[in-house]
Protein backbone atom coordinates (compact mmCIF):
# COMPACT_ATOMS: atom_id res chain seq x y z
CA UNK A 1 0.00 0.00 0.00
CA UNK A 2 1.40 3.40 -1.00
CA UNK A 3 1.09 6.16 1.60
CA UNK A 4 0.70 9.60 0.09
CA UNK A 5 0.46 12.97 1.91
CA UNK A 6 -0.68 15.91 -0.09
CA UNK A 7 0.60 19.41 0.90
CA UNK A 8 -1.83 22.16 0.10
CA UNK A 9 -0.76 25.78 -0.24
CA UNK A 10 -2.05 28.94 -1.78
CA UNK A 11 -0.51 29.70 -5.16
CA UNK A 12 0.62 33.17 -4.16
CA UNK A 13 2.76 31.74 -1.35
CA UNK A 14 4.94 29.84 -3.79
CA UNK A 15 6.35 33.03 -5.33
CA UNK A 16 7.50 33.31 -8.89
CA UNK A 17 7.09 30.07 -10.82
CA UNK A 18 10.29 28.28 -11.64
CA UNK A 19 10.82 27.31 -15.27
CA UNK A 20 13.50 24.68 -15.48
CA UNK A 21 14.28 24.97 -19.16
CA UNK A 22 16.94 26.56 -21.34
CA UNK A 23 15.98 29.90 -22.81
CA UNK A 24 17.55 33.18 -23.73
CA UNK A 25 17.88 36.30 -21.53
CA UNK A 26 14.89 38.53 -21.10
CA UNK A 27 14.88 42.24 -20.12
CA UNK A 28 12.69 42.70 -17.09
CA UNK A 29 13.31 46.42 -16.32
CA UNK A 30 15.42 49.19 -17.80
CA UNK A 31 16.12 52.26 -15.58
CA UNK A 32 17.76 55.16 -17.37
CA UNK A 33 19.91 57.67 -15.33
CA UNK A 34 18.07 60.80 -14.23
CA UNK A 35 20.43 63.86 -14.08
CA UNK A 36 17.95 65.79 -11.90
CA UNK A 37 18.47 63.32 -9.02
CA UNK A 38 22.17 64.19 -8.67
CA UNK A 39 21.29 67.36 -6.72
CA UNK A 40 19.55 65.30 -4.07
CA UNK A 41 22.51 62.96 -3.68
CA UNK A 42 24.40 63.40 -0.36
CA UNK A 43 27.83 61.86 -0.09
CA UNK A 44 28.36 60.10 3.21
CA UNK A 45 31.43 61.16 5.17
CA UNK A 46 34.03 58.51 5.83
CA UNK A 47 34.19 57.24 9.37
CA UNK A 48 36.51 54.87 11.21
CA UNK A 49 34.63 52.37 13.32
CA UNK A 50 36.43 50.07 15.71
CA UNK A 51 35.03 46.57 16.01
CA UNK A 52 35.58 43.82 18.48
CA UNK A 53 35.39 40.13 17.61
CA UNK A 54 33.36 39.42 20.69
CA UNK A 55 29.89 39.98 22.04
CA UNK A 56 29.14 42.96 24.27
CA UNK A 57 28.50 41.64 27.75
CA UNK A 58 27.50 44.93 29.39
CA UNK A 59 26.91 48.53 28.48
CA UNK A 60 27.55 49.89 32.00
CA UNK A 61 30.75 50.76 33.84
CA UNK A 62 31.31 49.36 37.31
CA UNK A 63 34.03 49.75 39.93
CA UNK A 64 35.42 46.41 40.96
CA UNK A 65 37.75 45.50 43.78
CA UNK A 66 41.33 46.43 43.16
CA UNK A 67 43.53 43.70 41.75
CA UNK A 68 46.71 43.77 43.79
CA UNK A 69 49.87 42.79 41.94
CA UNK A 70 53.28 42.13 43.39
CA UNK A 71 56.66 42.32 41.65
CA UNK A 72 59.10 39.54 42.53
CA UNK A 73 62.55 38.70 41.28
CA UNK A 74 63.48 35.52 39.45
CA UNK A 75 66.74 33.57 39.57
CA UNK A 76 67.98 32.55 36.11
CA UNK A 77 70.40 29.64 35.64
CA UNK A 78 72.74 29.17 32.74
CA UNK A 79 71.21 26.94 30.06
CA UNK A 80 71.69 25.70 26.52
CA UNK A 81 74.33 23.12 27.42
CA UNK A 82 73.99 19.43 26.59
CA UNK A 83 73.00 17.07 29.35
CA UNK A 84 76.44 15.55 29.59
CA UNK A 85 78.06 18.98 30.17
CA UNK A 86 77.93 20.53 33.65
CA UNK A 87 77.92 24.38 33.27
CA UNK A 88 79.53 24.74 36.69
CA UNK A 89 82.60 22.78 35.55
CA UNK A 90 84.89 25.10 33.62
CA UNK A 91 86.91 22.27 31.99
CA UNK A 92 83.80 20.67 30.48
CA UNK A 93 82.51 23.98 29.10
CA UNK A 94 85.91 24.85 27.56
CA UNK A 95 86.16 21.38 25.99
CA UNK A 96 82.63 21.75 24.53
CA UNK A 97 83.38 25.23 23.11
CA UNK A 98 86.53 23.96 21.37
CA UNK A 99 84.52 21.08 19.91
CA UNK A 100 81.86 23.46 18.54
CA UNK A 101 84.44 25.82 17.08
CA UNK A 102 86.02 22.98 15.13
CA UNK A 103 82.68 21.94 13.67
CA UNK A 104 82.43 22.52 9.89
CA UNK A 105 78.88 23.91 10.08
CA UNK A 106 79.94 26.49 12.67
CA UNK A 107 82.99 27.48 10.62
CA UNK A 108 80.90 27.91 7.46
CA UNK A 109 78.05 29.86 9.08
CA UNK A 110 80.24 32.42 10.84
CA UNK A 111 81.76 33.94 7.65
CA UNK A 112 78.29 34.11 6.05
CA UNK A 113 76.79 35.89 9.08
CA UNK A 114 79.83 38.14 9.30
CA UNK A 115 79.42 39.39 5.75
CA UNK A 116 75.74 40.18 6.35
CA UNK A 117 76.53 42.02 9.60
CA UNK A 118 79.38 43.93 7.96
CA UNK A 119 77.03 45.11 5.21
CA UNK A 120 74.49 46.32 7.81
CA UNK A 121 77.18 48.12 9.79
CA UNK A 122 78.39 49.89 6.67
CA UNK A 123 74.84 51.01 5.94
CA UNK A 124 74.44 52.41 9.47
CA UNK A 125 77.73 54.27 9.15
CA UNK A 126 76.79 55.71 5.76
CA UNK A 127 73.22 56.76 6.64
CA UNK A 128 71.91 58.21 9.90
CA UNK A 129 68.48 56.69 10.26
CA UNK A 130 67.70 59.01 13.20
CA UNK A 131 68.51 62.24 11.34
CA UNK A 132 65.78 64.90 11.44
CA UNK A 133 65.50 66.57 8.06
CA UNK A 134 62.83 69.12 9.07
CA UNK A 135 64.26 70.27 12.39
CA UNK A 136 65.03 73.79 11.11
CA UNK A 137 61.49 74.42 9.93
CA UNK A 138 59.10 75.98 12.38
CA UNK A 139 56.30 73.71 13.34
CA UNK A 140 52.91 75.16 12.80
CA UNK A 141 50.96 76.03 15.91
CA UNK A 142 48.57 73.19 16.57
CA UNK A 143 45.57 74.35 18.55
CA UNK A 144 44.96 71.59 21.07
CA UNK A 145 42.05 71.81 23.49
CA UNK A 146 43.19 71.68 27.12
CA UNK A 147 42.71 68.29 28.70
CA UNK A 148 43.82 66.14 31.62
CA UNK A 149 43.55 62.45 32.31
CA UNK A 150 43.85 60.39 35.47
CA UNK A 151 46.99 58.25 35.64
CA UNK A 152 46.83 56.63 39.09
CA UNK A 153 45.01 56.85 42.40
CA UNK A 154 46.89 56.26 45.65
CA UNK A 155 44.46 55.33 48.42
CA UNK A 156 45.02 55.24 52.13
CA UNK A 157 45.58 51.52 52.90
CA UNK A 158 43.98 51.80 56.36
CA UNK A 159 40.36 51.09 57.18
CA UNK A 160 39.81 54.52 58.73
CA UNK A 161 40.50 56.95 55.90
CA UNK A 162 42.31 60.19 56.74
CA UNK A 163 42.73 63.46 54.86
CA UNK A 164 45.75 63.89 52.60
CA UNK A 165 46.97 67.15 54.14
CA UNK A 166 50.19 67.65 52.15
CA UNK A 167 52.02 66.25 49.11
CA UNK A 168 55.67 66.58 48.05
CA UNK A 169 57.37 65.42 44.86
CA UNK A 170 60.70 63.63 44.82
CA UNK A 171 63.30 66.21 43.63
CA UNK A 172 65.16 63.73 41.41
CA UNK A 173 62.87 63.20 38.43
CA UNK A 174 59.58 63.15 40.31
CA UNK A 175 59.21 59.36 40.31
CA UNK A 176 58.06 59.28 43.93
CA UNK A 177 55.39 61.12 45.86
CA UNK A 178 55.37 61.68 49.62
CA UNK A 179 52.02 62.21 51.31
CA UNK A 180 51.11 63.37 54.83
CA UNK A 181 47.92 61.89 56.28
CA UNK A 182 46.07 63.40 59.21
CA UNK A 183 42.59 64.19 60.52
CA UNK A 184 42.27 67.93 61.11
CA UNK A 185 38.62 68.01 62.18
CA UNK A 186 38.23 68.92 65.82
CA UNK A 187 37.55 65.90 68.09
CA UNK A 188 36.86 63.51 65.21
CA UNK A 189 39.99 61.34 65.48
CA UNK A 190 39.35 57.77 66.58
CA UNK A 191 41.40 55.67 68.95
CA UNK A 192 42.22 53.09 66.27
CA UNK A 193 43.27 55.69 63.69
CA UNK A 194 46.66 55.04 62.12
CA UNK A 195 49.36 57.72 62.38
CA UNK A 196 51.52 56.57 59.45
CA UNK A 197 52.32 58.51 56.30
CA UNK A 198 53.59 57.06 53.04
CA UNK A 199 55.96 57.48 50.12
CA UNK A 200 54.48 56.18 46.86
CA UNK A 201 56.04 55.09 43.60
CA UNK A 202 53.89 56.75 40.94
CA UNK A 203 53.96 53.59 38.81
CA UNK A 204 52.79 51.30 41.63
CA UNK A 205 49.58 52.46 43.32
CA UNK A 206 48.95 49.09 44.99
CA UNK A 207 51.17 49.56 48.02
CA UNK A 208 53.44 52.34 49.30
CA UNK A 209 57.16 52.09 48.75
CA UNK A 210 57.99 53.27 52.30
CA UNK A 211 55.95 53.87 55.44
CA UNK A 212 56.87 56.82 57.65
CA UNK A 213 56.08 56.31 61.34
CA UNK A 214 55.90 59.65 63.20
CA UNK A 215 55.06 60.12 66.88
CA UNK A 216 51.99 62.13 65.85
CA UNK A 217 50.08 62.34 62.55
CA UNK A 218 51.90 64.41 59.93
CA UNK A 219 50.21 67.60 58.74
CA UNK A 220 52.94 68.70 56.31
CA UNK A 221 55.94 67.07 54.66
CA UNK A 222 58.68 68.30 52.34
CA UNK A 223 61.50 66.66 50.36
CA UNK A 224 64.97 68.18 50.64
CA UNK A 225 65.77 69.67 47.20
CA UNK A 226 69.51 69.06 47.73
CA UNK A 227 69.28 65.53 49.15
CA UNK A 228 66.50 63.29 47.74
CA UNK A 229 66.90 60.80 50.62
CA UNK A 230 65.90 63.24 53.40
CA UNK A 231 62.51 64.64 54.36
CA UNK A 232 61.23 66.94 57.07
CA UNK A 233 57.68 67.02 58.39
CA UNK A 234 55.47 68.89 60.83
CA UNK A 235 53.21 66.91 63.15
CA UNK A 236 49.80 67.51 64.67
CA UNK A 237 51.44 67.87 68.09
CA UNK A 238 53.63 70.74 66.86
CA UNK A 239 56.88 68.77 66.69
CA UNK A 240 59.33 68.66 63.77
CA UNK A 241 60.52 65.25 62.49
CA UNK A 242 63.41 64.49 60.16
CA UNK A 243 63.73 61.29 58.07
CA UNK A 244 66.48 59.64 56.09
CA UNK A 245 64.89 57.01 53.86
CA UNK A 246 68.12 55.00 53.88
CA UNK A 247 67.73 54.46 57.63
CA UNK A 248 64.18 53.15 57.67
CA UNK A 249 60.73 54.31 58.65
CA UNK A 250 61.45 55.90 62.02
CA UNK A 251 62.52 59.57 62.23
CA UNK A 252 66.23 60.23 62.68
CA UNK A 253 65.69 63.47 64.63
CA UNK A 254 62.65 64.76 66.54
CA UNK A 255 62.14 68.10 68.25
CA UNK A 256 61.10 68.22 71.88
CA UNK A 257 57.58 69.24 72.85
CA UNK A 258 58.82 72.06 75.09
CA UNK A 259 60.67 73.88 72.30
CA UNK A 260 58.22 73.12 69.45
CA UNK A 261 55.02 74.71 68.25
CA UNK A 262 51.94 74.70 70.46
CA UNK A 263 49.56 73.98 67.57
CA UNK A 264 49.78 71.74 64.49
CA UNK A 265 52.54 72.64 62.03
CA UNK A 266 50.76 73.54 58.80
CA UNK A 267 53.80 74.32 56.65
CA UNK A 268 57.54 73.66 56.64
CA UNK A 269 60.02 74.68 53.91
CA UNK A 270 63.70 73.96 53.32
CA UNK A 271 65.95 77.03 53.21
CA UNK A 272 68.70 77.88 50.76
CA UNK A 273 71.88 77.28 52.80
CA UNK A 274 75.39 75.92 52.36
CA UNK A 275 74.75 72.85 54.50
CA UNK A 276 71.30 72.10 53.06
CA UNK A 277 69.99 71.25 56.54
CA UNK A 278 68.10 74.46 57.44
CA UNK A 279 64.32 74.73 57.41
CA UNK A 280 61.62 76.94 58.91
CA UNK A 281 58.07 76.13 59.97
CA UNK A 282 54.81 77.96 60.70
CA UNK A 283 51.86 77.12 62.92
CA UNK A 284 48.57 78.55 64.10
CA UNK A 285 50.19 79.36 67.46
CA UNK A 286 51.49 82.56 65.83
CA UNK A 287 55.15 81.61 65.59
CA UNK A 288 57.66 81.02 62.80
CA UNK A 289 60.58 78.83 63.93
CA UNK A 290 63.91 78.18 62.19
CA UNK A 291 65.55 74.76 62.57
CA UNK A 292 68.75 72.89 61.84
CA UNK A 293 67.65 69.30 61.21
CA UNK A 294 71.00 67.97 62.43
CA UNK A 295 70.04 69.17 65.93
CA UNK A 296 66.35 69.57 66.60
CA UNK A 297 66.65 70.08 70.36
CA UNK A 298 65.57 73.72 70.02
CA UNK A 299 64.95 76.22 67.20
CA UNK A 300 67.78 78.46 66.04
CA UNK A 301 65.51 81.50 65.66
CA UNK A 302 61.97 82.54 66.53
CA UNK A 303 59.53 85.15 65.18
CA UNK A 304 56.16 86.09 66.71
CA UNK A 305 53.61 87.19 64.10
CA UNK A 306 52.37 90.20 66.05
CA UNK A 307 50.90 92.84 63.70
CA UNK A 308 51.76 95.47 66.31
CA UNK A 309 55.43 94.42 65.97
CA UNK A 310 55.83 94.10 69.73
CA UNK A 311 56.24 90.32 69.98
CA UNK A 312 53.04 89.84 71.98
CA UNK A 313 51.86 86.20 71.75
CA UNK A 314 48.31 87.15 72.76
CA UNK A 315 47.89 89.27 69.63
CA UNK A 316 49.84 86.96 67.29
CA UNK A 317 48.22 85.89 64.01
CA UNK A 318 47.98 82.16 63.36
CA UNK A 319 49.96 81.03 60.29
CA UNK A 320 48.62 78.51 57.78
CA UNK A 321 51.04 78.75 54.84
CA UNK A 322 54.53 79.95 53.97
CA UNK A 323 56.23 81.16 50.81
CA UNK A 324 59.98 81.22 50.26
CA UNK A 325 61.85 82.05 47.07
CA UNK A 326 65.50 80.84 46.93
CA UNK A 327 66.46 83.81 44.75
CA UNK A 328 65.44 86.12 47.63
CA UNK A 329 66.92 84.24 50.61
CA UNK A 330 66.19 86.91 53.23
CA UNK A 331 62.52 87.45 52.35
CA UNK A 332 59.57 85.21 53.08
CA UNK A 333 55.78 85.55 53.28
CA UNK A 334 53.22 84.16 55.71
CA UNK A 335 49.50 83.56 55.17
CA UNK A 336 47.42 83.82 58.35
CA UNK A 337 44.07 82.64 59.68
CA UNK A 338 42.77 86.21 59.71
CA UNK A 339 43.06 86.58 55.92
CA UNK A 340 46.19 88.76 56.14
CA UNK A 341 49.43 88.09 54.25
CA UNK A 342 52.58 89.21 56.05
CA UNK A 343 55.76 90.10 54.14
CA UNK A 344 58.79 89.53 56.37
CA UNK A 345 62.54 90.03 56.30
CA UNK A 346 64.57 87.56 58.30
CA UNK A 347 67.78 89.65 58.38
CA UNK A 348 66.17 92.72 59.95
CA UNK A 349 67.99 94.14 62.97
CA UNK A 350 65.05 94.30 65.36
CA UNK A 351 61.97 92.06 65.69
CA UNK A 352 59.75 95.04 64.89
CA UNK A 353 61.45 95.46 61.50
CA UNK A 354 61.09 91.80 60.53
CA UNK A 355 57.41 92.29 59.59
CA UNK A 356 57.76 94.67 56.64
CA UNK A 357 54.17 95.08 55.42
CA UNK A 358 50.75 93.43 55.26
CA UNK A 359 48.31 92.61 52.47
CA UNK A 360 44.61 92.37 53.31
CA UNK A 361 41.95 91.21 50.89
CA UNK A 362 40.52 87.80 51.84
CA UNK A 363 37.41 87.04 53.84
CA UNK A 364 38.74 83.79 55.29
CA UNK A 365 42.02 82.12 56.24
CA UNK A 366 44.74 82.22 53.60
CA UNK A 367 44.92 78.59 52.49
CA UNK A 368 47.59 78.98 49.78
CA UNK A 369 50.39 81.42 49.03
CA UNK A 370 52.69 80.98 46.02
CA UNK A 371 55.01 83.28 44.10
CA UNK A 372 55.09 83.23 40.32
CA UNK A 373 58.30 81.37 39.35
CA UNK A 374 58.86 83.71 36.38
CA UNK A 375 57.83 86.98 38.06
CA UNK A 376 58.69 86.69 41.78
CA UNK A 377 57.21 90.11 42.60
CA UNK A 378 53.75 88.74 41.84
CA UNK A 379 52.21 86.12 44.09
CA UNK A 380 48.99 84.12 44.21
CA UNK A 381 46.74 83.72 47.25
CA UNK A 382 43.60 81.75 48.05
CA UNK A 383 41.55 82.56 51.12
CA UNK A 384 37.84 82.34 50.35
CA UNK A 385 35.85 81.69 47.17
CA UNK A 386 38.25 83.58 44.89
CA UNK A 387 41.93 83.50 43.94
CA UNK A 388 43.87 86.77 43.92
CA UNK A 389 47.10 87.85 42.21
CA UNK A 390 49.09 90.51 44.05
CA UNK A 391 52.05 92.77 43.35
CA UNK A 392 54.57 93.57 46.06
CA UNK A 393 54.46 97.26 45.13
CA UNK A 394 50.70 97.57 45.76
CA UNK A 395 49.50 96.77 49.27
CA UNK A 396 45.93 98.04 49.35
CA UNK A 397 44.40 95.58 46.88
CA UNK A 398 45.19 92.78 44.44
CA UNK A 399 45.88 93.58 40.79
CA UNK A 400 43.83 90.63 39.47
CA UNK A 401 41.31 88.21 40.89
CA UNK A 402 38.86 85.55 39.79
CA UNK A 403 35.15 85.73 40.29
CA UNK A 404 33.65 84.06 43.33
CA UNK A 405 33.22 80.33 42.84
CA UNK A 406 30.36 78.16 44.06
CA UNK A 407 32.70 76.02 46.19
CA UNK A 408 35.24 77.16 48.76
CA UNK A 409 38.83 77.12 47.44
CA UNK A 410 41.33 75.03 49.40
CA UNK A 411 44.68 75.27 47.59
CA UNK A 412 46.42 76.85 44.59
CA UNK A 413 49.79 76.92 42.85
CA UNK A 414 51.46 78.33 39.73
CA UNK A 415 52.58 76.18 36.85
CA UNK A 416 56.39 75.81 36.79
CA UNK A 417 56.37 75.81 32.97
CA UNK A 418 53.61 78.20 31.86
CA UNK A 419 53.93 81.62 33.56
CA UNK A 420 50.26 82.51 32.97
CA UNK A 421 48.75 79.22 34.22
CA UNK A 422 47.78 78.47 37.80
CA UNK A 423 45.71 75.74 39.43
CA UNK A 424 43.07 75.81 42.17
CA UNK A 425 41.23 73.07 44.07
CA UNK A 426 37.92 73.43 45.86
CA UNK A 427 35.56 71.67 48.26
CA UNK A 428 33.50 70.30 45.37
CA UNK A 429 36.29 67.92 44.32
CA UNK A 430 37.07 69.95 41.16
CA UNK A 431 40.51 70.95 39.90
CA UNK A 432 40.42 74.23 37.93
CA UNK A 433 43.17 75.28 35.53
CA UNK A 434 43.30 79.04 34.86
CA UNK A 435 45.14 80.77 32.01
CA UNK A 436 44.94 84.53 32.57
CA UNK A 437 46.13 85.23 29.02
CA UNK A 438 43.27 83.18 27.58
CA UNK A 439 40.36 83.71 29.99
CA UNK A 440 40.03 85.58 33.28
CA UNK A 441 36.37 85.14 34.19
CA UNK A 442 36.29 81.36 34.09
CA UNK A 443 38.81 78.50 34.18
CA UNK A 444 40.32 77.15 31.01
CA UNK A 445 39.83 73.57 32.20
CA UNK A 446 37.77 72.07 35.02
CA UNK A 447 38.30 68.45 36.01
CA UNK A 448 36.04 66.59 38.41
CA UNK A 449 38.69 64.63 40.31
CA UNK A 450 36.49 62.94 42.91
CA UNK A 451 33.25 63.32 44.82
CA UNK A 452 35.11 64.29 48.01
CA UNK A 453 36.53 67.72 48.85
CA UNK A 454 40.05 68.31 47.62
CA UNK A 455 42.41 69.51 50.34
CA UNK A 456 45.81 69.98 48.67
CA UNK A 457 47.55 69.84 45.31
CA UNK A 458 51.16 69.69 44.16
CA UNK A 459 52.43 70.02 40.59
CA UNK A 460 55.58 68.34 39.30
CA UNK A 461 58.61 70.41 38.24
CA UNK A 462 58.06 69.48 34.59
CA UNK A 463 54.46 70.74 34.74
CA UNK A 464 53.17 67.51 33.21
CA UNK A 465 51.84 65.74 36.31
CA UNK A 466 49.80 67.09 39.22
CA UNK A 467 48.78 65.27 42.40
CA UNK A 468 45.57 66.15 44.27
CA UNK A 469 44.91 65.03 47.84
CA UNK A 470 41.32 64.57 48.98
CA UNK A 471 39.55 64.50 52.31
CA UNK A 472 38.76 60.80 51.81
CA UNK A 473 42.43 59.76 51.87
CA UNK A 474 43.05 59.34 48.12
CA UNK A 475 45.78 61.08 46.14
CA UNK A 476 44.88 61.33 42.45
CA UNK A 477 47.62 61.68 39.84
CA UNK A 478 46.63 63.54 36.66
CA UNK A 479 48.53 64.22 33.46
CA UNK A 480 48.06 67.44 31.49
CA UNK A 481 48.16 67.80 27.74
CA UNK A 482 51.19 69.31 26.02
CA UNK A 483 49.44 72.68 25.65
CA UNK A 484 49.29 73.11 29.43
CA UNK A 485 52.73 71.62 30.16
CA UNK A 486 54.94 73.34 27.58
CA UNK A 487 56.00 76.97 27.29
CA UNK A 488 54.08 78.84 24.63
CA UNK A 489 55.44 81.57 22.38
CA UNK A 490 55.45 85.11 23.85
CA UNK A 491 53.93 83.91 27.15
CA UNK A 492 56.44 85.80 29.29
CA UNK A 493 56.23 89.00 27.27
CA UNK A 494 52.44 89.09 27.23
CA UNK A 495 52.12 88.27 30.94
CA UNK A 496 54.73 90.88 31.90
CA UNK A 497 52.78 93.50 29.94
CA UNK A 498 49.53 92.39 31.59
CA UNK A 499 50.98 92.56 35.11
CA UNK A 500 52.47 95.99 34.40
CA UNK A 501 49.18 97.28 32.97
CA UNK A 502 47.14 95.99 35.92
CA UNK A 503 49.66 97.37 38.41
CA UNK A 504 49.47 100.80 36.78
CA UNK A 505 45.69 100.65 36.86
CA UNK A 506 45.70 99.85 40.58
CA UNK A 507 48.21 102.64 41.25
CA UNK A 508 45.98 105.12 39.41
CA UNK A 509 42.96 103.94 41.39
CA UNK A 510 44.91 104.24 44.63
CA UNK A 511 45.97 107.78 43.72
CA UNK A 512 42.33 108.67 42.94
CA UNK A 513 41.18 107.23 46.23
CA UNK A 514 43.93 109.10 48.05
CA UNK A 515 42.88 112.36 46.41
CA UNK A 516 39.25 111.73 47.30
CA UNK A 517 40.23 111.06 50.89
CA UNK A 518 42.24 114.27 51.04
CA UNK A 519 39.34 116.23 49.53
CA UNK A 520 36.90 114.71 51.98
CA UNK A 521 39.27 115.49 54.82
CA UNK A 522 39.72 119.09 53.68
CA UNK A 523 35.96 119.43 53.25
CA UNK A 524 35.38 118.04 56.71
CA UNK A 525 38.00 120.42 58.11
CA UNK A 526 36.42 123.37 56.30
CA UNK A 527 32.97 122.36 57.45
CA UNK A 528 34.26 122.03 60.99
CA UNK A 529 35.86 125.49 60.75
CA UNK A 530 32.63 126.89 59.30
CA UNK A 531 30.65 125.31 62.09
CA UNK A 532 33.02 126.83 64.62
CA UNK A 533 32.69 130.25 62.96
CA UNK A 534 28.94 129.93 62.82
CA UNK A 535 28.90 128.86 66.43
CA UNK A 536 31.09 131.85 67.35
CA UNK A 537 28.88 134.21 65.35
CA UNK A 538 25.78 132.71 66.88
CA UNK A 539 27.21 133.10 70.37
CA UNK A 540 28.16 136.72 69.70
CA UNK A 541 24.76 137.55 68.21
CA UNK A 542 23.03 135.89 71.14
CA UNK A 543 25.07 137.98 73.52
CA UNK A 544 24.23 141.14 71.56
CA UNK A 545 20.55 140.25 71.51
CA UNK A 546 20.59 139.59 75.20
CA UNK A 547 22.32 142.92 75.86
CA UNK A 548 19.85 144.75 73.61
CA UNK A 549 16.95 142.98 75.29
CA UNK A 550 18.31 144.04 78.68
CA UNK A 551 18.66 147.65 77.49
CA UNK A 552 15.13 147.63 76.07
CA UNK A 553 13.79 146.10 79.26
CA UNK A 554 15.49 148.64 81.51
CA UNK A 555 14.49 151.53 79.23
CA UNK A 556 10.88 150.38 79.37
CA UNK A 557 11.11 150.14 83.15
CA UNK A 558 12.63 153.62 83.44
CA UNK A 559 9.97 155.08 81.13
CA UNK A 560 7.27 153.46 83.22
CA UNK A 561 8.79 154.86 86.41
CA UNK A 562 8.98 158.37 84.89
CA UNK A 563 5.37 158.15 83.76
CA UNK A 564 4.29 157.13 87.25
CA UNK A 565 6.24 159.99 88.81
CA UNK A 566 4.64 162.46 86.39
CA UNK A 567 1.14 161.24 87.22
CA UNK A 568 1.85 161.53 90.98
CA UNK A 569 3.06 165.11 90.56
CA UNK A 570 -0.02 166.05 88.56
CA UNK A 571 -2.31 164.64 91.26
CA UNK A 572 -0.48 166.54 93.97
CA UNK A 573 -0.89 169.84 92.07
CA UNK A 574 -4.61 169.24 91.59
CA UNK A 575 -5.12 168.40 95.25
CA UNK A 576 -3.21 171.54 96.36
CA UNK A 577 -5.38 173.86 94.21
CA UNK A 578 -8.57 172.44 95.59
CA UNK A 579 -7.37 172.99 99.17
CA UNK A 580 -6.55 176.65 98.49
CA UNK A 581 -10.00 177.33 97.24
Amino acid sequence: MEIVHVYTRVRSDFGRPCLFSDRGPELSLDLRPDPSLTQEFIQRTTRDQATQARTDMSEHQVNTERFVTESRGMNHTEGGWPKDVDPNEMEQTIRFRKKVEKDEGFMNSIPQLGSVMGHCLQQNNALDIFQEYCSEEDEGEVVEPPSAKTINIFRDPNEVRRTVTCLSWHPDGGKKLAGAYSCLHFQTSQSNMCEDSYIWDIENPNRPELTLKPVSPLVCIEYNPKDPHTLVGGTYSGQIAYWDTRRGSLPVELSSVEHSHRDPVYKIIWLQSKTGTDAFSASTDGQVLWWDVRRLTEPTERLVLDPGREGNMERALGALCLEYEPTMPTKFMVGTEQGVVLSCNRKAKTPAEKIVCTYEGHLGPVQALHRNPFFPKNFLTVGDWAARIWSEDIRDSAIMWTRYQMSYLTDACWSPVRPSVFLTSNMGGVLDVWDVLFKQNEPTLSVKVCDEPLYCLQIQDTGRLVACGSQGGSATLLEFCSGLSSLQKNDKTLLAAMFEREAKREKILEARQREQRLKERSRSEQSDAGRDAIDAIDAQSVQQLMARAEEDFFSVVEAELRRRDDTHQDKDKVNGGEAAQ
